[in-house]
């Protein structure tokens, strides 16, 4: 007979893993994560809560334990609705450094969900201008459509939005 940590054991801890790389997330993107098993997901994050390993903040957003801010990034929590687009495809994901969110693999590709900020176009564009190329596809994820315009580096696939329901558009620079 399996115990429950049989059952359960591997998907708390890869849950885990997503909540301390995605501080933040709510209990509908981790849902997301896991397509057919929303059931137990939430029941494994209430199990978690209980332990004492996970906590929710006002907010909504989930955090490992020991994070006593409960800082939300905006940034990664809306790279995260980009990245659940693609899950069913993702081999492999994991947070990345500025100005990338998150990177992933799908179908043998590197994808970077880069998030450039209203007023940081700028900064983004040198900082990945100056970047060794990744050789990876990059998702740029911008505020409102209008700075589509102001940014050019090597690498770029298309670019999104994320509303505040988290519905993503995409979209394309016109050449």
């Amino acid at each position: 007979m399996k115990t429950r940590a049989d059952l359960y054991g591997g998907e708390a801890t890869q849950l885990l893993r997503i909540i301390s790389m995605y501080p933040g997330l709510t209990e509908k993107q981790l849902c997301r994560f896991y397509p057919g098993r929303e059931d137990v997901t939430r029941n494994l994050l209430s199990h978690l809560a209980r332990q004492g390993r996970t906590r929710q903040a006002d907010t909504g957003g989930y955090f490992p334990y020991g994070n006593q801010k409960a800082e939300t990034d905006p940034g990664m929590v809306r790279a995260a609705w980009v990245l659940l687009d693609f899950i069913d495809r993702a081999d492999y994901h994991s947070c990345s450094e500025f100005p990338v969110k998150i990177a992933f693999f799908s179908g043998g590709e590197l994808y970077e969900i880069v998030h450039a900020a209203a007023g940081q176009e700028a900064l983004v564009t040198h900082a990945l201008r100056q970047s060794r190329d990744s050789g990876g596809r990059r998702i740029v994820l911008v505020d409102e459509p209008g700075q589509i315009p102001l940014l050019e580096f090597p690498g770029i696939t298309g670019f999104c939005t994320v509303d505040g329901s988290g519905n993503v558009s995409y979209y394309k620079k016109s050449t």
